[in-house]
């Protein structure tokens, strides 16, 4: 079984000529944590406003295909369950949070929601305490840095215990020492709770070690997907960052990763240039 099915999904805006997405399919299962990449404009941001169903409901274009959710086509799951359903966290924080303290922002959608009071208090304090935010519950959010605040708005995400969390560039506004310990704390939280989520991230090296899928996207197509670190030694994308490890292993065994044949050859004649092997 899978949390989410995407089958030739092709999406091209009102007024546009070319499809944002081009006969796009991937799935991931139950439980597990897929990489979604490529460079900007390559048609990602679209992607997920298909799995969440703001497309087409909110942008018009021509739609052809399915997105399922949980085995059910997102565009007939009513506003209730499709926010119990799938967990988005912005790249920005600052476009998520509405409250003003932090308990309050993390509780905000199991009030929404209607839950009993006793409820929503436990399951606060819960996810507080494992992100690991339990002493900022009081605190203002005004006096947070990037960092726990992208932990704040995870936080109230998580609460909802959607079946598919999805975390757009998580990382992009934030200085390295922040990004690292809140791609840290995903990792913990993602391993602990087997929650099944897609990351979009050009810092790949931070999320490379707990993910289980990658799926490359370039010109609104679905390139490369499978086991994570198998799509990492296949792809030469300049605009990802690549972990150590597959670099060290390019060298160790002298692997040449190039996805045309030309560029194979431009590299094989200017390291005979450099009178390496």
């Amino acid at each position: 079984m899978h949390v989410l099915e995407v089958k030739n999904l092709s999406f091209t805006y009102s007024g546009e000529p070319k499809k944002a997405l081009d006969n796009v399919s991937l799935n991931l299962p139950y439980g597990k944590v897929m990489i979604l990449a490529g460079p900007s404009g390559c048609g990602k941001t679209t992607l997920l406003r298909a799995i969440t169903g703001l497309i087409p409901k909110f942008y018009e274009g021509e739609y052809k295909g399915e997105v399922l959710i949980d085995g059910k086509n997102v565009l007939g799951i009513t506003q209730r369950d499709l926010v119990q359903s799938i967990g988005y966290v912005f790249q920005n924080p600052e476009n998520q949070l509405v409250s003003y303290i932090v308990e309050r922002e993390v509780a905000f959608g199991l009030e929404n929601m209607g839950f009993d009071k006793d409820y929503i208090i436990n399951k606060t304090e819960n996810v507080l305490k494992e992100l690991g935010i339990y002493g900022l519950r009081n605190r203002p959010l005004r006096t947070l840095s990037d960092g726990q605040k992208q932990l704040v708005a995870i936080a109230g995400i998580l609460v909802m215990e959607p079946k598919l969390l999805i975390l757009d560039e998580p990382t992009s506004t934030l200085d390295p020492a922040a990004a690292k310990k809140v791609a840290s704390t995903v990792d913990q939280i993602i391993r602990n709770k087997g929650i099944s989520a897609i990351i979009v991230e050009h810092r790949i090296d931070l999320f490379s070690d707990f993910a289980d899928f990658m799926a490359v996207m370039e010109a609104g197509k679905i390139t490369d997907f499978g086991d994570i670190k198998e799509v990492l030694e296949r792809y030469s994308g300049e605009d990802l960052r690549v972990p150590a490890f597959i670099d060290v292993q390019k060298k160790a065994y002298g692997r040449v990763i190039a996805r045309k044949f030309e560029e194979y050859l431009s590299l094989l004649n200017a390291s005979s240039k450099r009178g390496k092997p």
